[in-house]
Order: structure tokens, then C-alpha cells, then sequence
């Protein structure tokens, strides 16, 4: 059972040390406003174009979940070569002088991958999130396209890689066998999947489900940064807390890595997962 500890003042006064970073996330109205700059390249990213098509965010390019998140060694999700992720990304109009923008249609976990992924290559620092993604700019009544413009670069993408934030089994090995209070390991899949009956995790993990960071399945605008606050001090985050946040294969994982970085806190992400740790003999507990 996953402990839970009540928000203290002491808490919340140390929050002044883990400053939000509000530029992360950017509202319907405001990419609104912005849909014509020539240093905005926004990012329409889905495993299926079919969403895409039907009509998206004028100017939007389309970005395949598949080609940013692949199959290596026979395990799911995983990033691919650094040269194969520099070209998909300068294809799609980003380069070291381009703010990003990215959204997808029906789960915000694309989105919140390709962030991952821009963040690695260090550009997350000229990345956000479309707060609500395709379904809040839609149910505001905002103008939809079926034109797609051209899949061309327009600048060139410097990697600045920082392989601190994929965190590697062998480090995972360590923290399971010898949990620190400081050093978190999150599991962010349904309580069902954590502790169910056929459920398993990571030993020592603490367990927080993605979802209930977003308003709702139907409105996947994240929550208030309160709130977002308190959800994850439930478990004892705290500001001077590292956290490495994993699922099943690195893409629940990565929207609480987004929510965590975006409140400031230290997070890294597991990529190889439950995939990756079942595979290659890793221990579990109920």
C-alpha cells in the first residue's frame, strides 16, 4: 500500500524553492494568437495520421509517434539514434532557433513524449505543451485545416544530448535495493496494475496514476499547479527530491516527467520500463 503524507506548511513554504516553469505550457488562445510567427513550428504527433487529416491546427506538421519512439532489442518505445531523431525533427521545421509547440489528438502521452524527446536533445528549454492538445482547441470552436504544409527543413538542429534524463536499469538495480527518501522511484500506472491481483512493480517504487494529473479522460488539460502540488506531495515529493518516473514502456512515464519538470522538481524518466526490466530478469514485488 503506497504511503501518503498531508501537506504541511513547511512543505509549501519550500515550494518557493521549486519554481514552476509556466512557459511549458501554452493555452489554445495563446497559440492562437501565434499560428503565424515564423519561429513557431508546431507539432502534431500521433501513432495514426488519421486525426491529422481529418483537420488540424493551421500550420501544424504531422510527427509519427513511431518514429520518435521505436523498437530496440525487442523493447517497446524506446528513442531512437540520435542522427535518426535530428533529421525527423529538422524534416518537421525545428531548428536552434525555433520555439516548439507540440499537441496530439486524443491522449495528451504523444505530446508529453515528444517533449521527452525534445528535452534529451536539449532543446526543451524552446519546448511547450499545447495545454488540452487537438480536443480543447476543438471544443473552443478554433479553426481546423486539411492543408498540410510542406515537410521541409528550415534550419538547422544541434543535438545537445543529455543522457542524465534516460535513466538506465543498472542505476534503477540500485535505487530497488536500496530505496533513499531523497531519491523516488515512480511508478505512474493505474493502482490496478501497481498492486491488482495480477499487478506487480519495481521494489521500493511509490505509486501515483498519471491520469489523475489531468483534469479529466475527456479534458486532458493538466491540473492547477496547487493541485499538481499537492498530488505529488501525497507521496513525498518534495522540491529537494530526485524523481525517476516509469510505466510499461515509457509513455505514461513521460507525462508525469513533464508534470514534475514543469513544477521544477528533479525528475528523469526510466525509458526500458517494465519492458525492459521484465525482459532482462529484473525482480518484482506485489
Amino acid at each position: 500500500m503506497t504511503t501518503r503524507f498531508p501537506l504541511s506548511l513547511l512543505a509549501l513554504a519550500a515550494y518557493a524553492n521549486a519554481a514552476a516553469r509556466p512557459e511549458m505550457l501554452v493555452t489554445p488562445e495563446w497559440l492562437s494568437s501565434h499560428l503565424t510567427d515564423p519561429k513557431i513550428v508546431i507539432l502534431h504527433v500521433s501513432a495514426d495520421r488519421k486525426e491529422y487529416d481529418a483537420g488540424h491546427i493551421p500550420g501544424a506538421r504531422f510527427v509519427s509517434l513511431g518514429d520518435i519512439a521505436v523498437t530496440r532489442n525487442g523493447i517497446h518505445n524506446e528513442l531512437p539514434p540520435v542522427e535518426d531523431l535530428q533529421k525527423i525533427m529538422e524534416s518537421a521545421g525545428v531548428s536552434d532557433d525555433t520555439r516548439v509547440v507540440v499537441y496530439s489528438d486524443t491522449s495528451v502521452l504523444p505530446a508529453t513524449r515528444a517533449y521527452f524527446t525534445l528535452d534529451y536533445l536539449g532543446h526543451g528549454d524552446r519546448a511547450a505543451l499545447l495545454d488540452g492538445g487537438l480536443e480543447k482547441w476543438r471544443s473552443e470552436g478554433r479553426r481546423l485545416t486539411t492543408d498540410a504544409p510542406a515537410t521541409t527543413a528550415m534550419g538547422h538542429l544541434t543535438p545537445h544530448v543529455t543522457p542524465r534524463l534516460v535513466v538506465q536499469m543498472d542505476e534503477v538495480q540500485k535505487m530497488a535495493a536500496n530505496p533513499q527518501p531523497a531519491d523516488i522511484l515512480l511508478d505512474v500506472r493505474q493502482a490496478a496494475d501497481f498492486t491488482g491481483e495480477k499487478g506487480a512493480h519495481i521494489p521500493g517504487a511509490l505509486n501515483l496514476f498519471w491520469m489523475d494529473g489531468q483534469k479529466s479522460r475527456e479534458d486532458q488539460t493538466f491540473k492547477s499547479e496547487q493541485d499538481l502540488r499537492q498530488f505529488y506531495e501525497s507521496v513525498g515529493i518534495k522540491p529537494d527530491t530526485h524523481v525517476v518516473t516509469y510505466c510499461n514502456s515509457g509513455m505514461q512515464a513521460s507525462q508525469s516527467y513533464f508534470a514534475l519538470k514543469y513544477l521544477g522538481y528533479d525528475v528523469r524518466m526510466y525509458d526500458g520500463s517494465l519492458s525492459e526490466w521484465n525482459a532482462r530478469g529484473g525482480k518484482t514485488e506485489k
